[in-house]
C-alpha cells in the first residue's frame, strides 16, 4: 500500500472526536465547561432555572460581564437554554439542556469531592507554602 493510499484510508482528522486534538469541537466545549465561571454557572443551574440576577448573587465574585460571557458560551455549546418571556419588565431565564444537565451532574461530583477534601487541600497548601518558592 502506498503512503497516499494509506493516508486516504485513515480517518480524516476533522472527523475524529478527540479532546486532545486542537481542531476537535469537544476540546472547544471542554475549554468552556472547565472555565471558572462557566463551571460555577453549570453547578448553580443544577438546582433549577435561574434569572441573570439570581445567578449573579449565587455565584459570588462574578462580574456582570464575566457572567454574561459564560452564559453566552454555554448557550453556544448547547449546554444552557435561554428563555425570554417577552414581558415588560423583561424576564429571561437560564436552564440546563439535557446535555448541560448531564455534564453539570458529573461536575457536581467533582465539586463534592473537592468540598469533602478541604482539610487535605488546606494542609497541602500550607505545607507547600511553608517550603518557600520552588525553583524549576
Amino acid at each position: 500500500m502506498t503512503a497516499d493510499a494509506q493516508d486516504a484510508s485513515a480517518p480524516s482528522q476533522e472527523l475524529v472526536a478527540d479532546v486532545f486534538a486542537r481542531a476537535c469541537s469537544s476540546r472547544a466545549a471542554f475549554e468552556v465547561v472547565t472555565g471558572k465561571w462557566a463551571s460555577l454557572v453549570l453547578l448553580a443551574l443544577v438546582e433549577g432555572p435561574h434569572r441573570f440576577g439570581e445567578l449573579r448573587r449565587h455565584v459570588e465574585g462574578v462580574s456582570e460581564k464575566m457572567l454574561s460571557q459564560a452564559l453566552h458560551s454555554l448557550e453556544r455549546e448547547g449546554l444552557v437554554a435561554r428563555t425570554d418571556h417577552g414581558t415588560v419588565p423583561p424576564r429571561v431565564d437560564y436552564a440546563l439542556t439535557p446535555l448541560g444537565a448531564d455534564i453539570a451532574t458529573r461536575l457536581r461530583g467533582v465539586a463534592d469531592l473537592l468540598q469533602g477534601a478541604v482539610p487535605d487541600l488546606d494542609r497541602s497548601r500550607a505545607e507547600y507554602d511553608s517550603e518557600g518558592a520552588r525553583v524549576e
